[in-house]
């Protein structure tokens, strides 16, 4: 793995902490949306990361196959919403309650929420730091010429 490549494996982890952090705002808007019906309601929603692999010994022995592979990174592979029960709570005289008294309010847990964005926003702020690293060390490697 070349140094530059840090630039690349942290851009892709920044990208989705970002994503994380929208979504996860997305949630925490919606937390108090009321409906009727349960097909109106919001639901929460979770991105779905995966590692990018590439074959480091195919590059290193120049084409040949390996068994060895190393994570080049971070891609999303979508967008799940939770399956979890939605929140009905019995308040007859709001104007969004269904026939029983039941208003439907989404599955979104505001604490659990806000602990995924301190999560993400941490990730992101290491993935800041790892590509300050590697930019230090690549101007340092500049000067060694000097």
């Amino acid at each position: 793995m070349s140094l530059t490549n840090i630039f690349d494996i942290a851009g892709t982890g920044m990208a989705a902490q970002s994503l994380r952090l929208n979504t996860t705002a997305s949630n925490i808007a919606n937390a108090d949306s009321a409906s009727s019906s349960e097909g109106d309601v919001y639901r929460a929603r979770k991105p779905i990361f995966s590692a990018i692999q590439q074959d480091v010994m195919s590059q290193a022995l120049g084409g040949q196959a390996g068994e060895l592979s190393a994570s080049q990174g971070v891609q999303v592979q979508g967008i799940v919403e939770s399956d979890a029960p939605l929140d009905m709570r019995f308040q007859p005289d709001h104007p969004m309650a269904n026939e029983q008294g039941y208003v439907m309010y989404p599955n979104v847990n505001v604490v659990e929420e806000m602990a995924d964005m301190l999560s993400a926003s941490r990730s992101f702020q290491t993935n800041v730091s790892i590509m300050d690293s590697a930019k230090t060390m690549m101007q340092r490697l500049l000067t060694l010429g000097q």
